[in-house]
């Protein structure tokens, strides 16, 4: 069977590159767009290439770049502009296959393979063509990854940047991808590369080389995963917006590296499970009426409980309260806890989630909305620098005794 035609499309310093394009005079200074110019414990949510060269990172906070650039310009963000953006630009991608998965606001894999022929273009001639459309008509730049796979042509969006083309194929994909950090790849993030590390697993390569029945011991089904996409042998197919049927339910299981007493270390590890539960129905723009906790102890005893919520939510905070009022309510904290699951249940849509307001308690509407905010703020960060790249609270203390989490998300049709 050929080989597909797949491109990775990056937008390259989204955020930053849309609030510049109302300010050409700052092109060439370093900028970057934080929640909140005006705090100092602000988040900085992008930067353009003059920021970054003084070392500005994604998810620090702004008096901490402002240390390593005092002339660093602030600009707030404007999440609706970059949402038209996102459209604009994959309706460009529209113009050349109906195959077109976006993976974040500024990321979209591209199927080609059908279509190159009635332009008369290979992969890399198409990608440049993409390069120069968006930047001609929208001013913004791409970076455009072009291979056999959708890990690996997300690998070749960055691999060069700003507003570049990398191709890695079967000829040279050892040689390009190979000698990369682990962590380099898509999905392995520094939790695994630290679990890794021990064996002798530093680079994709490295990773390559790796018996998979060893990855799976360590990592569960992830190892598995990650050997496939070392090796080449990701195969899974472009799927447009809108074609996956909806979730009926998002849950997260975590068997711990060490069993769980009392309530302090139980109230960890159900907001670990809870923040990953919200992000993922964030992401499919879902809310959870209910809410359900599994809980097994050192002897396998397994029970299951589950109560309505006072409002539909996709809130990690208001997930994880409800989590621990369960097993309160049906579990005696000196019984050690081997394995934890909260699952999101009943779920509707975002839009039909619509909260009626409380007259005894007007303020838990904006209050609401400000955790909302602070939740999808940190979603934005992680899309793009990785789960890990910032914690909310009590979340950073995880890697003290948990293992690598289990997902299930349910569909009406299948389970992953």
């Amino acid at each position: 069977m050929a080989d597909r035609t797949i491109l990775h499309c990056d937008l390259n310093s989204f955020f930053a590159s849309v609030e510049l394009l109302d300010y050409p005079q700052l092109r060439d200074r370093p900028v970057a767009v934080c929640g909140d110019p005006e705090a100092r414990h602000g988040i900085i949510l992008a930067k353009n290439e003059a920021a970054k060269a003084y070392g500005v990172q994604t998810a620090e906070t702004v008096w901490q770049a402002r240390k390593k650039c005092p002339e660093l310009v602030l600009l707030p963000p404007h999440h609706q502009r970059y949402r038209e953006y996102s459209r604009k630009v994959n309706a460009i991608y529209g113009r050349y296959t109906d195959l077109v998965e976006p993976f974040s606001i500024d990321e979209s894999w591209l199927d080609v393979t059908g279509t190159l022929h009635l332009f008369g273009l290979d992969g890399k001639g198409l990608a440049d063509r993409l390069r120069r459309e968006v930047r001609e008509e929208l001013g913004l730049s791409i970076s455009v990854g072009v291979s056999f796979n959708k890990i690996f042509a997300k690998l070749g969006s960055d691999y060069k940047k700003p507003d570049a083309t990398t191709v890695i194929d079967r000829e040279n994909y050892r040689a390009v991808a190979w000698p990369l950090p682990v962590t380099s790849l898509l999905f392995a993030g520094r939790t695994a590369a630290k679990l890794l590390a021990p064996y002798g697993v530093k680079t994709i390569g490295d990773l390559a080389r790796m018996e998979a029945d060893t990855l799976t011991q360590l990592l569960g089904r992830q190892g598995a995963r990650l050997s496939e996409y070392a090796r080449g042998l990701e195969r899974s197919p472009v799927v447009p917006a809108g074609q996956r049927p909806p979730p009926k339910s998002v849950g997260n299981g975590m068997t711990f590296r060490q069993n769980l007493t009392g309530e302090d270390q139980v109230r960890t590890g159900l907001e670990l499970l809870s923040d990953t539960v919200a992000t993922r129905l964030r992401r499919a723009e879902r809310k959870a009426s209910s809410v359900q906790v599994t809980i097994r102890d050192a002897n396998f005893k397994t029970i299951t409980r589950q109560q309505a919520l006072p409002l539909p939510t996709n809130l990690s905070r208001e997930l994880a309260q409800a989590a621990l009022e369960l097993v309160r309510a049906s579990w005696n904290f000196t019984v050690p806890i081997r394995m934890l699951t909260v699952t999101g249940q009943n779920l509707v849509p975002e839009w039909a989630a619509t909260e009626q307001l409380d007259l005894f308690a007007p303020e838990r509407g904006p209050q609401r909305e400000r955790l909302e905010r602070l939740e999808r703020t940190v979603d934005v960060i992680r899309e793009k620098y990785g789960k890990d790249a910032i914690a909310i609270g009590t979340l950073s203390r995880r890697g003290q005794f948990v293992e690598p989490p289990q997902d299930h998300i349910s569909f009406k049709d299948h389970e992953v």
